[in-house]
């Protein structure tokens, strides 16, 4: 390829990105103007005279929601990599009679929409209890990580060479040290990947909160903004700064691992 055809490519890709980027700018924008300056025509492309007064309100009422989706979120990520790992590589080391089955029925329950998985938890919810408490949410968002964690844990794992499984069982070590020892450590890129995919869908899920959480005492940041636009909504700047300060916590977590996430979702995609 020629300079000049880098040239218009890499001028193409910024122009694309920043057409994606736009309505992020545009939110953060909307999150710094004054009421007063929200209907002008044409709006205005900088925040000229910036207000916090969104982001003061933000700290004001919505901590008590951002508190609930970090203890959602990393509950749902502990569970989900408790869960996954062991299986992950029960699948790719032990194999067990009807592995093969039950990989598909992994994949083939990603693809249960989640509001039907909600209806159903709701009914057992109700007979147990569990309905708006802490807890039965983590247990809900694992539901959708858990399919996708043992896959990806599953063609990593398979990629790690048998003679260091076999090394490890020669020194004494059985299977559970082996996995701990072993496994583990070489999986990290793995095990980061599928809690940074928990953590995000548990942070960012509105269904199962909705419909399994609503009304109760500890609520999610999705109902949280829920709430807000549905009891605030002409105070534009503060939605907007909900919605960044929501969105913080998710993107830095994907800043800081991406390198981890690139290795992990490539995993299985090239066997030694």
């Amino acid at each position: 390829m020629t300079g000049t055809g880098k040239r218009w490519h890499t001028a193409l890709a910024v122009v694309l990105t920043g057409l994606m980027l736009f309505p992020v700018y545009w939110m953060i924008n909307v999150s710094l103007t004054r009421e007063q300056d929200m209907r002008k025509t044409p709006p205005d492309l900088f925040p000229l005279h910036g207000t916090l007064a969104g982001y003061q309100e933000v700290l004001g009422e919505q901590l008590p929601y951002l508190g609930t989706s970090v203890v959602v979120g990393l509950g749902t990520t502990l569970l989900t990599v408790a869960l996954s790992a062991p299986a992950g590589y029960a699948l790719a080391k032990l194999r067990p009679r009807g592995g093969g089955v039950l990989s598909f029925l992994l994949l083939a329950a990603q693809m249960v929409p989640g509001i039907i998985m909600a209806m159903g938890f709701y009914a057992v919810y109700l007979r147990f209890g569990l309905l708006q408490s802490v807890p039965g949410l983590i247990v809900a968002d694992s539901t959708l990580a858990v399919p996708f964690g043992v896959l990806v844990c599953t063609a990593f794992m398979s990629g790690i060479p048998g003679e260091l499984l076999q090394a490890a069982r020669i020194d004494g070590a059985g299977h559970l040290r082996t996995f701990r020892s072993v496994v583990l450590p070489m999986s990290r890129n793995a095990l980061v990947t599928v809690s940074l995919f928990a953590f995000l869908w548990s942070w960012s899920d509105f269904v199962f909160a909705a419909t399994l959480d609503n009304g109760g005492r500890y609520e999610p940041i999705t109902l949280g903004i829920y709430h807000y636009i549905g009891n605030n909504n002409q105070q534009w700047n503060a939605i907007m700064a909900t919605a960044v300060v929501a969105s913080l916590p998710a993107a830095l977590i994907l800043v800081l691992a991406q390198r981890f996430v690139a290795a992990g979702v490539t995993a299985g995609a090239v066997k030694e």
